[in-house]
């Protein structure tokens, strides 16, 4: 069975690649709007890490609304909700039996509910799949440690391929620098830079 994980280039996504590595052939998928290279950075952690590696290009219109939303709210929290979302549409509309991402029991955001995940999986015909869902940060952290080599900073400083790199660029080119600083907390990233 094939499977497109939602992939960033992060701890989480690899970790989830790696749980469900002996159950489907894992595809990284990294959904972009096509605003930074930062999906390179995903590319060259999927290679390190053996998997096969993808991009789907998201549609722009989302990134604008997604933007409106955290200007408005004065916090990434929904905007970012919004592009997962849509990047899990996306996923499911490729030739994939399931789709997963590297969400956590304890992430607050993205998060998707019940009811969307059996809404995504009826209308795509597809299975989603969350395997990091019993997962604390403190457990990944543990499982990470002795499996992956990662390096550690602040989210302005690490490449990754998420939403946000490309958020705090179009955040900047419309609003400017403050309204970076003003939406997004200080806060830090990791990129996996191989197997242990």
């Amino acid at each position: 069975m094939e499977l497109g994980l939602l992939y960033s280039g992060g701890k989480d996504s690899t970790l989830a690649a790696l749980l469900l590595d002996d159950f489907y052939e894992v595809t990284l998928v990294t959904a972009s709007f096509g605003v930074t290279d930062a999906w390179e950075y995903a590319r060259e952690t999927a290679e390190k890490t053996g998997f096969d590696f993808e991009t789907v290009e998201l549609e722009t219109a989302v990134a604008e609304e997604a933007v409106a939303e955290m200007v408005e709210d004065g916090y990434p929290r929904n905007g970012i909700q919004h592009v997962h979302q849509h990047a899990l549409e996306m996923v499911a509309e490729m030739d994939f039996d399931a789709i997963a991402d590297g969400t956590r029991r304890d992430d607050r955001v993205p998060s998707i509910s019940r009811a969307q995940a059996q809404s995504l999986e009826d209308r795509h015909d597809v299975d989603y799949i969350v395997p990091l869902s019993g997962f604390g940060r403190g457990a990944v952290d543990r499982v990470v440690e002795q499996t992956l080599s990662v390096t550690t900073g602040p989210s302005e400083e690490i490449p990754k391929a998420d939403y946000e790199d490309e958020l705090r660029a179009i955040l900047r080119r419309e609003h400017g620098e403050e309204a970076v600083a003003d939406v997004f907390p200080d806060h830090t990233q990791t990129y996996v830079t191989g197997l242990n």
